[in-house]
C-alpha cells in the first residue's frame, strides 16, 4: 500500500534555487515510484517584494543586496546552470529581477483550480528558462493558458486584488514559523529541508520521514 506525504513547498519564482530544488524533488519522488503518495503544496515567497514594476538588473540588484561583484555573480550563474541541467531544468539568460506578487496571487487561485503545481513549473520555466517577466500579465496569462486553466478567468484575477489578502496571510504565517530563505520544503508539516538539495539526499529525507510516519 502507498504511503501518504505531504509535501509544502515554500519558494518564490524570482528563486533560481527554487527551481533547482523543486526538480530535484520530483525527480526523488520519480526514484520512489509506487511507494507513496505524495501531495505537493506551493506556498508564497517573496524574495523582493518592493521592487517596482519595471523591475531591476541582476547585476545591480545582487551588488546591492549581498556586495557582489558582477565576476562573482556571473560565476555563481554558471555553477546556478550547471546544477540545473544536473536535474533537468534549463536555466537561460536572466537579466533583470521582478516583482512577483501577482505571481503568487495566480499561483493560490491555480491552486483552488488543482492546477498550482503545472502552473508553479510554467512560471518557473517562463522566467529562468525563457527570461520572461513574471509581473507581466501577458506572461501569467500564457503559463495560465498551457496548463489549462481558463484565460477569462485568470485576466479578471489578475486586473482585480483579489487572493491579495490570502497571499499575504501565507506569507506572513511562513515568516511567524521561521521561514526566511528559499526553498523551504516541509514534509508531513513536521520535518523542514531547505535549499536546492541533490536528489539522493531528498530520496534519503523521505525515506527516512515515511519510515518514522511508519513508527507513529
Amino acid at each position: 500500500m502507498k504511503q501518504a506525504l505531504t509535501i509544502d513547498f515554500v519558494s518564490d519564482i524570482a528563486c533560481p534555487w527554487c527551481a533547482i530544488g523543486l526538480s530535484s524533488l520530483q525527480l526523488a519522488l520519480a526514484h520512489l515510484g509506487d511507494t507513496i503518495d505524495a501531495e505537493i503544496t506551493v506556498h508564497p515567497f517573496e524574495l523582493n517584494p518592493q521592487m517596482g514594476p519595471a523591475g531591476e538588473a541582476i547585476v545591480d540588484y545582487l551588488g546591492k543586496k549581498y556586495g557582489r561583484t558582477p565576476a562573482q555573480i556571473a560565476e555563481t550563474q554558471a555553477m546556478i546552470r550547471e546544477r540545473g541541467a544536473s536535474v533537468g531544468f534549463t536555466f537561460g539568460p536572466r537579466t533583470r529581477v521582478y516583482n512577483t506578487f501577482d505571481a503568487h496571487r495566480l499561483l493560490h487561485w491555480a491552486g483552488i483550480k488543482g492546477k498550482q503545481l503545472p502552473l508553479k513549473i510554467a512560471l518557473l520555466q517562463a522566467y529562468h528558462s525563457d527570461g520572461k517577466d513574471p509581473s507581466n500579465h501577458d506572461v501569467l496569462l500564457e503559463a495560465a493558458q498551457s496548463v489549462g486553466l481558463d484565460a477569462v478567468q485568470a485576466r479578471d484575477i489578475l486586473t482585480s486584488g483579489i487572493y491579495a489578502d490570502e497571499v499575504r496571510a501565507e506569507e506572513q504565517n511562513n515568516q511567524e514559523m521561521g521561514i526566511q530563505s528559499v526553498p523551504a520544503i516541509i514534509f508531513n508539516r513536521r520535518y523542514l529541508v531547505t535549499g536546492g538539495q541533490p536528489v539522493e539526499q531528498f530520496v534519503k529525507v523521505i525515506e527516512q520521514v515515511l519510515a518514522e510516519a511508519q513508527i507513529d
